[in-house]
């Protein structure tokens, strides 16, 4: 079973269209999305394993220009 995370995006002001764009480019991001509030840009994405999905966000999505801090949650189901 595929593990999949909604990973919630700030980014450096006025660069949240295209780090939203430059995400959802990202193999294994299923969706990413400008939003408002405290984050914005939230993508959806999916890995086989946990370790895949830290790889993911670490050396994949963290690694986009104008970013500036990502919260990764892992869904679950209960």
């Amino acid at each position: 079973m595929a593990v999949q995370a909604y990973v919630l995006v700030q980014t450096e002001v006025g660069k949240a269209s295209a780090v939203s764009a430059a995400i959802g480019a990202v193999e294994g991001v299923l969706v990413a999305e400008d939003v408002t509030g405290p984050y914005d840009v939230i993508a959806r994405v999916e890995a086989s394993t946990v370790d895949e999905l830290g790889r993911l966000v670490i050396a994949r999505i963290q690694d986009v220009p104008g970013i500036t801090r990502t919260l990764t949650c892992t869904v679950v189901h209960v």
